[in-house]
This record gives C-alpha cells, sequence and structure tokens, in this order.
C-alpha cells in the first residue's frame, strides 16, 4: 500500500510530460499537413498496382 504512494506521483508526472509534449508539438504545427493526403488520394500519379 505504501508504493501507490510513490507511483501515483510518478504517474501523475509522467502523463504531465506527455501533455506538455502532445501541447508542443500542436503549437509547433508539426501535425499541420495542407496539401497531404487529401490531394493524393485524389491524384492518378500512384497506383496500387505492381509495375511489370
Amino acid at each position: 500500500m505504501q508504493v501507490l504512494s510513490y507511483l501515483i506521483p510518478i504517474s501523475l508526472l509522467l502523463g504531465g510530460v506527455g501533455l506538455l509534449a502532445f501541447l508542443y508539438t500542436v503549437r509547433s504545427n508539426q501535425y499541420d499537413d495542407p496539401e497531404g493526403d487529401a490531394q493524393r488520394i485524389l491524384s492518378g500519379q500512384y497506383d496500387d498496382r505492381p509495375k511489370q
């Protein structure tokens, strides 16, 4: 039972670090891809057939 007094703060600290890392990546626009998959899926340049 005493181990919970160590594990709970450690898990909260690691969760906070993960949340801060996620917020940093969102604010630095690492997830923005305005021309990405939406344009590539409509393009005829690539197909699923293997080359012969």
